[in-house]
């Protein structure tokens, strides 16, 4: 199915986000959530946001502002603009919503839509990721996926600079 003009109805606020999130759960449906900044989308990111899809019915991903992508990885980050990002995230079949957050960690923003399902990478220990005991504590499950070796956002970039 080619439907362009879904792609921006994906991207949210957090007042819309919880309208959706409702009508969802109306309905029966199981909510996962996973988050990252998603610079310069790769393999390892689409197979992360494969398996988090898996998880339950809906996948909503948060995504670091530029503000919050830049205090992470540095002045030279973001290389793509949180609207670039959020595009492209919002494309992904395997997307159901984007949220855009300011924080460093998505934890408020976990505790604003209370996700079934919290998914992460394999280079998080459960005790590292940010929302993990809230999101057990209210009777949701925490998931560690693997990650695919050799694919880095940062390794993309050490590349197109050794150019």
């Amino acid at each position: 199915m080619k439907i362009p003009q879904i792609i921006p109805q994906k991207i949210f606020d957090l007042p819309g986000l919880q309208h959706q999130l409702s009508r969802w759960r109306l309905l029966g449906k199981t909510v996962a959530f996973t988050n990252g900044c998603f610079d310069i989308l790769h393999q390892g990111h689409i197979a992360s946001l494969s398996d988090a899809a898996r998880e339950a019915d809906f996948l909503v991903v948060g995504l670091n502002s530029d503000a919050s992508t830049c205090r992470l990885k540095g002045e030279s980050r973001p290389i793509n603009n949180q609207h670039a990002r959020a595009t492209v995230m919002a494309s992904l079949l395997m997307v159901d919503a984007v949220i855009l957050f300011e924080e460093d960690t998505p934890l408020d923003l976990i505790n604003a839509i209370r996700p079934d399902v919290l998914v992460k990478g394999g280079d998080y220990t459960l005790e590292q990721i940010v929302g993990a005991k809230e999101v057990i504590e209210a009777g949701g499950r925490v998931v560690i996926n693997p990650i695919v070796p050799g694919f880095s956002t940062t390794g993309i970039i050490e590349k197109i600079h050794r150019l």
